[in-house]
């Protein structure tokens, strides 16, 4: 094949798919990713809290979840959230695409947890005294002075997670949810036209990551002359 004729195919194939690569596929990424990073972001903000609390229970249990989480593969995680959800709870009949979008929930959610937890170790302990000298109790002091100060250091980490779980949800195209993977196995499928349709997919996966690292990078800047 020469490169004529793969750039003839590409076009070829964007004229006639170009929906399910742009309207299906890259949608579907999106939205696993946003629901992963802002539900992840709730649940690892309070496993970070609760790994800081005082009760040693509480947070080796909290420490045993994240280290099971962050030391297994995703796909593993994918297959059992995939399998077990349903069966577990099958008066709601669980669909594949919300397994797949709780199990990257999950994982998210004990990274997430371990930038928030360092987020607010970083702020200034004299900010915490000060904070109780002046009457606030302990979760007044967390939610209205520690907490707006280590949004600063959270925020860039969660726009990098965020690129992060667009990669990651490749792996959801096992299980044809719908994504941008899952758009490359459809078009592949119907043209016999492999390496195109990939290079199609990677073509998207990199503009949009590449877009997204520049806006963090931006924040992060305007973050450190605001300094």
């Amino acid at each position: 094949m020469t490169f004529q004729t793969f750039c003839e195919n590409i076009v070829k194939i964007m004229v006639k798919y170009w929906d399910v690569f742009l309207i299906k596929g890259l949608s579907i990424t999106i939205s696993l990713s946003i629901i992963a990073v802002f539900f992840g972001a709730i649940l690892g903000a309070l496993l970070a809290l609760g790994k800081m609390s005082r009760f040693k229970i509480l947070r080796g249990i909290i420490t045993a979840f994240i280290e099971i989480i962050r030391g297994t593969p995703i796909l593993l995680q994918l297959y059992l959230f995939y399998f077990i959800l349903p069966m577990a709870l099958p008066a709601l009949n669980i669909e594949t695409y919300p397994s797949i979008a709780i199990a990257l929930v999950v994982n998210s959610s004990a990274y997430v947890s371990e930038v928030i937890r360092s987020g607010i170790q970083a702020v200034d302990k004299g900010q915490t005294e000060a904070a109780r000298s002046l009457g606030l109790n302990k979760t007044q002091t967390m939610l209205k002075v520690v907490l707006p100060q280590a949004v600063k250091n959270i925020l860039p980490a969660l726009g990098n997670e965020f690129i992060m779980i667009i990669k990651e949800t490749s792996l959801a195209s096992t299980f044809f949810v719908g994504d941008l993977m899952t758009s490359y196995l459809t078009v592949r499928g119907a043209t016999f036209l492999a390496i195109e349709s990939l290079f199609i997919v990677g073509v998207i996966y990199f503009v949009l990551t590449f877009a997204l690292s520049k806006l963090v990078g931006v924040y992060e800047n305007k973050l450190k002359n605001a300094e």
